[in-house]
């Protein structure tokens, strides 16, 4: 869960019953972090989905198991792939594919990638279509793989493949990853970062400022 999907998650709807049925959610976004701090309920830190895209793999191929790359830019999975597999050579890959857009309202194309997943059998699936649509894809594939696991995770083929520079170390521990991203594509993020997020962050610390105090005044 990042900032937007935070956001996203204020107003009731299918994108908060996903969510709900989810077996596990991190925090990626260290505005999420801080107002868990703010709010007196703090996690044990940021877990990005870029991150997970490097030690998964690695504790898979340790473990012999297998992963299948679904979705990213046009030849990211693929790059990605031969990035993980060179970092780990014994990794299995049980599918690469990038599905045309629009893959996820056409009944017949869906019931296709089912099939080649219940095929494949991979023990990890990672899902890079962007939110919600990740998420949503998910929900109407897992029964293909109850077995299996699968994660949302965004762009982090492209961050893999080296075709978007992930911020420096430091940035990132200032919480400035997004201005990163924005430099990058200025365009695609603005309005994201600038028009929504950075006036629901403010919102966010308010309310969970609120909410601390509120719990702190009920206190005996």
């Amino acid at each position: 869960a990042n900032l937007a999907q935070v956001r996203r998650l204020q107003q009731p709807g299918p994108f908060r019953d996903v969510y709900a049925a989810a077996d596990g959610v991190t925090v990626d976004g260290m505005p999420v972090v801080w107002a868990c701090r703010i709010q007196g309920t703090p996690v044990k830190g940021r877990v990005a989905g870029s991150d997970l895209m490097r030690s998964l793999p690695a504790a898979a191929a340790a473990a012999g198991r297998s992963v299948y790359l679904l979705g990213g830019d046009p030849g990211a999975a693929e790059a990605a792939a031969a990035r993980l597999c060179a970092a780990s050579p014994v990794l299995r890959i049980a599918g690469i594919e990038c599905p045309p857009f629009g893959f996820d309202q056409d009944a017949a194309a869906m019931a296709a990638l089912r099939a080649r997943l219940a095929a494949a059998r991979p023990d990890l699936v990672f899902v890079a279509l962007g939110s919600p649509k990740q998420e949503f894809v998910i929900r109407d594939l897992r029964a293909a793989l109850p077995a299996a696991w699968w994660l949302g995770v965004g762009i982090s083929f492209s961050f893999v493949a080296g075709d978007v520079q992930r911020a420096p170390r430091w940035l990132q521990r200032l919480g400035l990853e997004w201005l990163h991203r924005l430099v990058q594509e200025p365009r695609r993020l603005a309005r994201r970062y600038l028009v929504d997020g950075l006036p629901f962050a403010v919102a966010l610390f308010a309310r969970a400022a609120w909410t601390r105090a509120r719990g702190a005044g009920a206190r005996p």
